[in-house]
């Protein structure tokens, strides 16, 4: 059987998915929560609670100026999600982004966004990252451990993540170099000068969604955020067992870059009718990596994610004791 055989529904516009991503953006809770780090900017800070007159036809004016060069790496279209937002809700000014920090030649590393509010010339810096990983019930570490929590290519873990984001990412503006840096960046009016810049704060956004396994229990990672958002794993083999016990009424592919937000409603299909095209691309492709929206006769949405049989190919070493 072909895949191409079989009807799917019609991908809703790029336009209409980015509006529905920058609404769920809004909303998403962090994966992780730092001690030393807040998280996201809120609404309250954004200046949307409640929506003010105009904003939704300037996030329609802004997705359809996205969709026309639209990243396909999940991080660069997240990031250019933060950028629309931060650049054009009322109480934020986008400052900066991907500001390179440089030694003579040699690149430190960036600053993903830096923003202000109009309250507060002190500038903000925030970094941004949109994670999924799937944990491991057998792997490095302690159950909670959160080496045992990687990404679907097997070359990140959440470990590993959480530590360059502690240990480099957020503490790069206040080196001397990015200071420096911001002084010839930044306008006075946008905290240029040293008191500005000495109340210059580090803050993380960082949504996505962690995925525990169908086949086994396992408890969250450390530092999970309390409300961060659930999925759940299988390999492609249990795909049809996932079916049966879940039994979702309506199953709806996701294609990136739109992992997101849930999608249109004409996106999803009965269960029955896209298990055989699902069970084709799984075998024809080989190793692939589907991610789903399933939706329960009650309403309810799941995220389900499916791997390979042979999956992970690969599992991050875990991190040195000095660098947690």
């Amino acid at each position: 059987m072909r895949t191409d055989a079989v009807a799917e529904p019609p991908a809703a516009p790029p336009e209409t998915a980015i509006e529905h991503d920058l609404a769920w953006l809004l909303d998403a809770p962090d994966i992780v929560a730092f001690d030393d780090y807040e998280g996201r900017p809120s609404r309250a800070e954004l200046g949307l609670a409640p929506t003010p007159p105009g904003w939704n036809e300037r996030r329609a004016k802004a997705a359809r100026t996205l969709a026309g060069k639209l990243p396909t790496r999940m991080g660069h279209y997240h990031e250019a999600l933060w950028r629309i937002l931060l650049d054009n809700a009322p109480a934020t000014r986008l400052l900066a982004h991907n500001v390179a920090i440089r030694e003579q030649r040699r690149t430190l590393g960036e600053l993903d966004l830096l923003y202000r509010t109009l309250a507060d010339p002190a500038p903000i810096h925030l970094e941004v990252a949109i994670k999924f990983y799937l944990g491991l019930p057998e792997g490095p570490g302690a159950l909670e451990s959160q080496d045992r929590w990687i990404g679907p290519g097997g070359l990140d873990s959440l470990a590993r993540k959480c530590a360059h984001l502690a240990a480099h990412q957020l503490p790069l503006s206040a080196t001397p170099l990015a200071r420096d840096t911001l002084q010839r960046l930044l306008a006075p009016r946008d905290g240029a000068g040293d008191e500005g810049l000495d109340g210059l704060t580090r803050r993380l956004a960082m949504p996505g969604v962690l995925f525990y396994p169908f086949h086994a229990s396992l408890p969250p990672p450390i530092q999970a955020s309390t409300h961060h958002e659930r999925g759940l794993w299988c390999y492609a083999s249990d795909w049809e067992t996932v079916l049966k016990e879940r039994m979702p009424a309506r199953v709806a592919w996701l294609k990136k870059p739109f992992w997101l937000a849930p999608p249109s409603d004409d996106a999803f299909l009965a269960s029955s009718s896209l298990l055989p095209a699902l069970t084709e691309a799984l075998e024809r492709f080989g190793p692939q990596q589907v991610m789903l929206r399933a939706e329960g006769e009650g309403g309810g949405e799941e995220r389900v994610f499916i791997v390979p049989d042979d999956w992970p190919r690969q599992i991050p070493l875990p991190l040195p004791a000095a660098r947690r």
